[in-house]
């Protein structure tokens, strides 16, 4: 018997259409990827650009086309009999009118909420994007209350990527810079806790400083951006590494990611108890007090943190990977 061939089509985004091409390749599956921005020649480098940070009324409309094309051609070319596109919200309508009234079987994984991407059911049809997937419960609650097919679906941490261990004596950060965050870590210093951030917005390399123009100092230790196996062993290799939301309701791959390569994970949601259980496989705080008191125990204590990151790898390895996430998917289409 023939293996389903899955057209999967993922946006570039750190490289986990990898993991999940892997995930359902061990599923059986014959997988091939269309990663709908990825970089390419300068002027589909600006493409890509426009089509991510410019508002809605400023984007080149030939360049969401040529996207689009793109796509359209790879399916025709592909026949699959099921379609996963993940996030897929830079794809125009003639590639979901086509998706949608072909024979495939559709699934839309989403890892971001609604309201920040360019999907809206007053001038788009939801349902054109098949089953959705939502690492986001509001979003899930909202779309089945409004009648459309919906599942949360969490994200995920990566089994498949190689860790490059970074070991410091810091609680770290590894993230972007908002206020709310920068208020958190310089509390942290001031309270004699060591910490340190990561990323272009807190690094202090002049490069980092010209293209981000952030020039503020942080008042913390700071390094550069990181790619995906420095961060791992930077948040596996310090005494604990800080999990601080923005306004998400989803809990982001960072969640699974600094638990699973065997972090000490400080995180700022008591709901993560859906995943964990505070305590005894991450820790939580609510405020500016609690992180402090929870950070100096961390020093004070190295075997009570120690049995904490253990216990929180060994729940991510055995219920939060990639492969699981796939079983899940897998669901939606069978």
């Amino acid at each position: 018997m023939a293996q389903p061939k899955i057209f999967l089509v993922s946006p570039a985004f750190h490289g986990y259409w990898r993991t999940i091409e892997r995930s359902l390749t061990k599923r059986g599956y014959q997988v091939i990827t269309h990663v709908y921005d990825a970089p390419g020649t300068l002027l589909e480098r600006l493409r890509n650009k426009a089509l991510h940070d410019l508002p809605e009324y400023l984007r080149p409309a030939r360049f969401e086309n040529l996207v689009t094309e793109q796509a359209l051609t790879r399916f025709r070319e592909v026949n699959p009999d099921i379609v996963l596109v993940v996030k897929g919200d830079q794809l125009g309508s003639s590639w979901w009118d086509a998706v949608s009234t072909s024979e495939v079987r559709l699934v839309t994984w989403m890892y971001d909420e609604f309201r920040r991407m360019r999907y809206s059911d007053k001038n788009f049809d939801l349902n054109l994007l098949g089953e959705i997937a939502s690492y986001s419960p509001g979003d899930v609650a909202n779309l089945t209350a409004r009648g459309y097919k919906a599942t949360e679906v969490p994200l995920a941490y990566d089994t498949d990527i190689d860790i490059i261990p970074v070991q410091g004596s810091e609680i770290t950060f590894v993230g972007a810079r908002y206020p709310g965050r920068e208020a958190m870590l310089l509390a942290l210093h001031q309270a004699g806790v060591p910490v340190k951030a990561f990323g272009k917005q807190w690094s202090r390399h002049w490069w980092d400083m010209a293209r981000t123009r952030n020039f503020k100092n942080p008042g913390i230790a700071s390094g550069r951006d990181l790619d995906r196996p420095h961060a791992y062993g930077v948040m596996a290799g310090s005494p604990a590494t800080l999990n601080i939301h923005g306004d998400q309701d989803g809990f982001t791959m960072r969640t699974f990611e600094a638990s699973g390569v065997g972090g000490l994970q400080i995180v700022d949601r008591v709901e993560v108890e859906r995943y964990y259980d505070p305590g005894k496989e991450v820790l939580v705080y609510g405020s500016e007090e609690e992180l402090i008191e929870v950070c100096q125990r961390i020093f004070a204590d190295p075997q009570w943190a120690h049995t904490i990151r253990v216990a929180g790898q060994k729940r991510t390895l055995s219920e939060h990977t990639f492969d699981q996430r796939v079983k899940m998917l897998e669901d939606l289409w069978t």
